[in-house]
């Protein structure tokens, strides 16, 4: 894990990332499928929720019903539900050493409520750092397809908030700042194009989660999934 407060402890953080449809959520429970399969402690994890206060606020963040929200306030509730799974689910399981694989983080809310909805990013980056306490993805792996795409791939009971209520310019720009946080920190971040062959995509993402661990990407595991 990478903390700018604190010291660091002997587990993996590994995030996912990306434009709504990008298959985030698919691919971190296939990551942790074949981690787990491979003798290691996993903890499969997603935002917002997680805990139970977590839960609750997904509730308000997600469905597709109900009065707009301000951009801050969603910000804010977002950050909250994070700031708890940090401290109830992430940390401990972290300090065990377990691997943690976790679709969407505080990227996500640069992502969306920065660059998708004009609040300061430098404003919301320092709102991360307190949420986390300072804690950050080891490794995070961008899913990338454009906007229109993965609003397509969406079931119609799939939609929430962010599917009926802001248009496609707004998911442009919310994919364009994820490229734009992957250009600016290489080392943690790695695109993968998800617009392609689920099979290619997923030898991508398993290669990547495969890497950070410093563990060999045998042809075994790859033909088999």
């Amino acid at each position: 894990m990478r903390s700018t407060e604190g010291a660091a402890t002997h587990g993996l953080f590994i995030t996912l990332e990306g434009p709504d449809g990008s298959g985030k959520t698919v691919q971190a429970a296939r990551v942790a499928d074949v981690l787990r399969a491979s003798g290691h402690e996993v903890v499969l994890a997603r935002e917002p929720g997680g805990t139970r206060l977590g839960e609750r606020i997904r509730e308000i963040l997600m469905s597709p019903v109900g009065p707009p929200i301000d951009p801050l306030a969603d910000a804010l509730l977002f950050s909250a539900a994070r700031a708890e799974h940090v401290a109830e689910v992430i940390r401990p399981a972290l300090a065990a050493g377990r691997i943690v694989v976790c679709a969407r983080y505080a990227d996500s809310t640069l992502a969306y409520q920065g660059y998708g909805a004009g609040q300061p990013i430098e404003t919301l980056r320092r709102l991360q750092e307190i949420a986390t306490g300072g804690l950050w993805p080891d490794r995070t792996i961008l899913l990338d397809l454009p906007a229109e795409v993965g609003l397509r791939r969406k079931a119609p009971d799939d939609h929430t908030r962010f599917e009926v209520g802001f248009d496609l310019d707004y998911h442009r720009r919310v994919r364009a700042g994820f490229l734009e946080l992957a250009a600016a920190e290489p080392e943690r971040w790695t695109v993968v194009d998800a617009d392609r062959d689920p099979a290619a995509v997923w030898l991508d993402v398993l290669a990547t989660a495969l890497e950070a661990l410093n563990e060999p990407d045998p042809v075994s595991v790859r033909m088999e999934r």
